[in-house]
Formats: structure tokens, sequence, C-alpha cells
């Protein structure tokens, strides 16, 4: 009898892969692509693809807003002259840098995290913390890949992360019968509750029927590789099936990640202070059009980014700001 392989070593479902291909190739504005020719500059021949992801994306435009990429190269050893950058990529990918391009009269901004091919495709398929499999099993858009082949293993990659997120997921909500809906509203809070953000925490719902159509297809897609997780019923809707040990198991990983995103979280921002351009602005920025509370960016707070910039994350932890 042919031995049955683990989730992660099973074949992606032909349609999937397929979806995430149309997904990912989707018209964007004519804005993101000029900030990507800007990175195509930087990178050179280490750039293997660009995605676009985040809140720009769902609203079609930049605007006054800073548009989500993630850059995916080669090896960081030919991304950055700088060695020190090659290190900080390799021990904790990945680095985020910002940017900003002017066209005319208009200035364009995007913060852009770098990661290898490699790290990509373990990040959106074994890795235990959701910090790549959670953001890549939502829509995004590949706007440029070096060749067919960078096209199709990051396609793969996307379609890993749809089946990771599920898999991962839905144990929390136990024997019971859903729709595409709740599925992904539960994933999608629990993979929130492992970062440091400052979205509210009806966030999740709000991003959930943005795409609701899109998420439905996804879950249909990705069926077949949840054989014994996940059953197709009539109307839309699906079983899920676990059994006590597996939702305690699955709680269980929940809560360390929660902890490990945590020290995760801290680890990545002290390493934007030396990666990333006025990082500090940014932040406050983000935290106050995310959450309504304004951060004070004081002379102490820019003289000593890490030390001090842990302090007021630690306020808004306490005050439930972050979460």
């Amino acid at each position: 009898m042919p031995r049955t392989l683990p989730t992660d070593e099973q074949q992606l479902p032909d349609d999937l892969i397929s979806e995430m291909a149309s997904l990912s190739s989707k018209a964007v504005s004519g804005d993101f692509l000029i900030l990507t020719e800007a990175l195509k500059s930087r990178f050179g021949s280490s750039l293997e693809a660009v995605l676009l992801y985040g809140s720009c994306l769902r609203s079609h435009e930049i605007g006054d807003g800073v548009a989500d990429f993630y850059v995916v190269v080669n090896s960081y050893s030919d991304a950055y002259p700088e060695r020190y950058l090659r290190y900080f990529n390799a021990w904790l990918p990945p680095n985020v840098f910002y940017l900003e391009v002017a066209n005319g009269e208009r200035k364009f901004r995007a913060k852009y995290a770098v990661v290898s091919m490699a790290d990509f495709e373990r990040g959106t398929r074994y890795w235990f913390h959701p910090y790549l499999w959670a953001r890549f099993a939502q829509p995004s858009r590949l706007l440029y890949a070096r060749d067919e082949a960078s096209r199709r293993r990051i396609h793969q990659a996307l379609a890993h992360a749809v089946v990771k997120f599920l898999k991962s997921s839905l144990p929390v909500l136990g024997s019971s019968i859903a729709d595409a809906e709740v599925i992904w509203i539960n994933g999608l809070t629990q993979t929130y509750g492992a970062e440091l953000r400052p979205e509210r925490a009806t966030r999740a719902r709000q991003l959930v029927q943005i795409n609701l159509e899109d998420y439905a297809l996804l879950t249909r897609c990705a069926a077949p590789a949840l054989a014994g997780t996940l059953e197709i019923l009539a109307g839309g809707n699906y079983r899920c099936v676990t059994d006590t040990v597996k939702r305690q198991h699955s709680l269980l990983h929940w809560r360390l990640r929660r902890w490990q995103g945590k020290i995760l979280s801290v680890l990545r921002l002290t390493k934007a202070a030396f990666t990333f351009n006025d990082s500090i602005n940014y932040a406050a920025w983000k935290i106050e059009r995310h959450t309504g509370v304004r951060v004070e960016v004081t002379p102490m707070l820019r003289r000593h980014p890490v030390l001090w910039g842990l302090k007021v994350s630690w306020r808004l932890l306490r005050r439930g700001v972050l979460r």
C-alpha cells in the first residue's frame, strides 16, 4: 500500500495553483508599476520577483498611503553589497526598507521587504509562525517575475500558503459546519493575534468581506489538499473535521505562536531601526492611521529608537493599542 504523504508534501491541487496565478496576475494601477521599476533598478540581476500586497492593493491606489511590496531575490549575497544586511536578512528574514519615487509633482511611497526565493518558499510552506503564509494566503499581485520558472515557483508558494493557512487554523473551529467567511475570519483572527499589530479586533472580518468571493473560491480549490480536515457540503458550506485532542493541540500551537510572534516582532522592529529610513515616523503614522492613537515622536525617541521604542511599545501593549 503506498505511503500517504503529509499535507505539506502532497501535490498541490492544480485548480488552486491556477487560481492563485489568476489572482496574482490581475491588473493594478500604473502607480504601482512606477515603484516596481525602481525596485528592479535597485536589485538588478539578483531580483527574482516583486509582489504587491496590503492595504493599498485593497484600495486599488496608493494615494497618500505607503504601498507594501515583497522583493524576492536569488540570494542575499547578490542582493546586497553590505555584509551586515546579508547577515540580518539570513538571520531573521525579511529585511524591511523604505522607498520614495517622484513622478512629476507626485511622490509615491512604499515599504518593501526583502527575502530570498528559498526563504519565501520555506516561509509559505513550513514555518511554524504565520508571518509569511498568513500574508500570502491573502490576495496579492505578482508585478514582476524574472522568467517563467520564477513565476511558477511564486504561484506554487502562494498556493502552499493557502493550504498551510487553512490546515493550521481549521482545527480551532472544532468539529463544526462553516462557510468560507467563518473559516477565513477565524484564520485571520488567529494569525493577527500572532503579531504585534495596531489593527482593531474587527479587522479580520472587514478583510474577509472585501474579498469574500476570492476566499470562497480559494477554499474550494484547496479542499482536496485538506482531506480528512475539510469536507465540501452543499450550499457553499464545509464540515470541519477534528477531534478534541487535535483541537487542543491547535490551540496550544496558536498560544505558542502568539508568544513567538511578540518576540519576533520586537526583534524585527529592532532590526528595522538599522534598515528602514525614518522608521520611527513611519511606525507612529501607521499606529495613528489604524487606531486613532497619536504617538509623540520625541527627541529621545529619535536619538535612541531601539531602547526608547521598546518602552513606547510596552506602553501601547498595556493600553491595548498593540495586540
